[in-house]
């Protein structure tokens, strides 16, 4: 009889030092359209300009691009346009889209030197998944591509602005003495 020893997967990664320098801080929203349908490509255009609205008023900072895909282009099968946003404004966007899109599908992914894995299994999606077509994706590149550095946010932020690792380490001391008689809360484990 043949023995096959199948290795385990990896535990999660709970280095400290390790989860703030390789967490993501900007992402894309990918709001896709039938381009048959004019009533879901109006649909997407008024999303559109309500996020530009709330952006000017200071709800969230998001980028539409300029350009709506009339076509399919590069992974995308439909008509779309792209959404950026900096990790500070995720939550916000997020829960505006989940609550304003309708019957609209969207694709969220981060943007990373990885692009094919950040479309292929770092995304999530709002909505009924699409197909996208990997293929024409860069397995790696040499850099993470900066959008809108002019914003000094995501991957732009200065390091002035960053929480220090020692910051971060009293801010989680203190959320775990406020939570430590909550029965409802799991402690953190002591080692």
């Amino acid at each position: 009889m043949t023995q096959i020893t199948v290795p385990s997967p990896p535990g999660p990664q709970d280095d400290l030092h390790s989860v703030v320098q390789t967490r993501t801080r900007e992402w894309h929203f990918h709001i896709y359209f039938l381009l048959q349908s004019p009533t879901e490509t109006a649909a997407a255009l008024a999303l559109r300009d309500a996020v530009l609205r709330l952006r000017r008023d200071g709800a969230f900072v998001a980028v539409p691009l300029n350009r709506v895909n009339k076509d399919p282009i590069g992974p995308h099968p439909a008509g779309s346009y792209e959404i950026w946003v900096p990790d500070s404004s995720f939550s916000d966007v997020f829960f505006y889209l989940a609550t304003n899109r309708g019957n609209l599908s969207i694709l969220i992914h981060p943007l990373t030197a990885q692009q094919r894995r950040d479309h292929e299994s770092r995304n999530g999606w709002l909505g009924t998944p699409w197909p996208i077509y990997l293929d024409g994706l860069p397995l790696e590149s040499e850099e993470v591509p900066l959008q809108y550095p002019e914003l000094q946010l995501g991957w732009s932020t200065s390091l002035e602005e960053e929480i220090s690792l020692e910051e971060r380490r009293r801010r989680g001391a203190r959320v775990e003495e406020l939570l430590a008689k909550d029965p409802e809360a799991a402690p953190a484990p002591k080692d």
